[in-house]
């Protein structure tokens, strides 16, 4: 079992930034290629992007490339979403999750979520 849980949500205004962390405790962190996603009302949960075990290779949904960075730190059980740029369309449930080593976009690929954090980002 892999416990993770977000934090780092909050209220931005357009154009700002904002940092997610995701800490993982259980099964080995660095096992798992770790994805963030997010969900706003009324739509289907959205791939964000993901990066592979060892931080090599990241992955990103074209909506938020650029604008949107992933890393980790194995040692500290830790992923990291950074998001710059942000605007009203962004504003979601930011969730985290494990999957396996070549999960990418879809969340049938992850096994382990955490319990979102909210964004919030006003015009």
């Amino acid at each position: 079992q892999v416990q993770l849980v977000e934090s780092g949500g909050g209220l931005v205004q357009a154009g700002g930034s904002l940092t997610l962390s995701c800490v993982a405790s259980g099964r080995t962190f660095s096992s798992y290629s770790m994805g963030w996603f997010r969900q706003a009302p009324g739509q289907e949960r959205e791939f964000v992007g993901t990066i592979r075990r060892t931080g090599g290779a990241t992955y990103y949904a074209d909506s938020v490339k650029g604008r949107f960075t992933i890393s980790r730190d194995n040692a500290k059980n830790t992923v990291y979403l950074q998001m710059t740029s942000l605007n009203p369309e962004d504003t979601a449930v930011y969730y985290c999750a494990a999957g396996g080593i070549y999960a990418h976009s879809g969340p049938s690929g992850y096994d382990y979520w955490g319990q979102g954090t909210q964004v919030t980002v006003s015009s």
